[in-house]
């Protein structure tokens, strides 16, 4: 039975183990059952589902997961959460624990072994430290997906949700909501970690798009224009694209596409939707 969502069995396997936290790791274990049931009821996972867990730390989450999915894999980075796993989990024959870096990881392969290369759902706590990394790896390696529930620091899960001319409007905005849609589906006080992170955290649900929402004729240099708009936020479109060297757009082919959209040339970035940003990337 899942137990270490309660505090005082979480600090016991830590004492036991005499657990001492890696901050380069950013471990931050969740010791609360109600945050725990809704992430669980957010991914909606049934004995269909094979789910890979980032970071399972002590396995607080992944005996949950185990309780309800087919199968679960957890990526585990921290040497030392090896044998704590084993013996947390060694009631779950469906749980497979692997000791490696997420971000090094073959999940495509991972993919088809365990799950003959059909979308699976990806469930974490992540270290807030990589959290863009991991959730852009997945997207842009093409990882079979159908959705990813993940914990993140709560400005970021702001960022993933926001809509053009908000402060939160920005490069990951655009880059998530392009793959999958973003809903934010609860916020997490620090005192539901061990030890208590400095900042709010967030439950967030990407739910993958079938097909992305907007179609353009390179997708790598639509973000690369879509970084450059962002690097500057309080430029122009004309200046900021005009000036970024790597993209070869003058600030005279900026001015005409924008015209041709029906767009001020005082624009900046962060009043552009995603169809918009697709649609100038066609016309540069």
């Amino acid at each position: 039975m899942a137990d270490l969502g309660i505090p005082q069995n979480t600090i016991a396997v830590l004492q036991k183990y005499n657990f001492h936290f890696q901050k380069k790791f950013g471990q931050n274990f969740l010791i609360d059952e109600r945050v725990l049931d809704r992430i669980i009821s957010a991914s909606e996972i049934t004995k269909e589902d094979c789910v890979l867990e980032i970071g399972p730390g002590i396995g607080t989450m992944t005996q949950y997961l185990a309780e309800r999915a087919g199968t679960v894999t957890a990526v585990e980075i921290d040497r030392a959460l090896i044998p704590i796993l084993e013996e947390t989990l060694c009631d779950y024959s469906n749980v497979t624990v692997i000791h490696g870096d997420i971000l090094k990881f073959d999940i495509n392969q991972l993919v088809q072994e365990k799950n003959g290369g059909r979308p699976i759902k990806v469930v974490a706590n992540l270290p807030y430290y990589i959290t863009t990394p991991i959730i852009m790896g997945l997207f842009e390696k093409q990882v079979p997906l159908k959705s990813i529930t993940v914990m993140v620091q709560r400005e970021v899960a702001e960022r993933m949700q926001a809509q053009p001319g908000t402060k939160d409007y920005g490069a990951l905005s655009l880059a998530v909501q392009y793959y999958a849609k973003a809903e934010v589906v609860a916020n997490v006080p620090p005192n539901c970690f061990i030890p208590r992170p400095s900042v709010g955290s967030a439950v967030v649900r990407l739910l993958r798009h079938e097909r992305p929402p907007v179609q353009t004729k390179d997708e790598a240099r639509m973000f690369a224009l879509i970084r450059a708009s962002f690097n500057q936020r309080r430029k122009t479109l004309v200046n900021s694209l005009g000036n970024a060297g790597e993209l070869h757009i003058s600030k005279e082919q900026v001015f005409e596409a924008l015209a041709q959209m029906g767009l001020s040339p005082t624009i900046r970035g962060e009043s552009l939707s995603l169809e918009q940003f697709a649609r100038l990337n066609n016309l540069l």
